[in-house]
């Protein structure tokens, strides 16, 4: 069971960087989309390539782990996947990398 609702929002992640939480961010959109605009310090692995590098982030299984993309609707199905896989501390960022911008740093560009 994990101890973390399934979702969370922009500024609660926001939080845990400056408090200097220990998560891993993880964002599932493309490329292409990451070479747009990126959150520092997030992991870039596309939904497309989630299935066969998963055992990247094994080491993950128990850590706390948010998952970002561009409005939220691909990171909660990694997020489900992940859970579903025994991952049991990962969330989705409600609002995704465009809520980010709008919330948190209006310095990352919005597409």
């Amino acid at each position: 069971m994990s101890d973390h609702p399934i979702e969370t929002d922009v500024k609660s992640v926001k939080r845990l960087m400056d408090e200097g939480a220990e998560f891993t961010l993880i964002d599932c959109r493309e490329t292409h989309e990451h070479q747009t605009a990126r959150i520092d310090g997030s992991v870039l692995i596309p939904m497309s390539e989630f299935v066969s590098r998963l055992g990247e982030i094994e080491t993950l299984r128990e850590s706390h782990v948010v998952v970002h993309c561009h409005h939220g609707g691909r990171s909660m199905q990694v997020t489900q996947y992940l859970r579903q896989q025994g991952f049991t501390q990962v969330q989705n960022m409600a609002g995704g990398i465009d809520a980010w911008s709008l919330e948190v740093d209006p310095a990352v560009p919005r597409y």
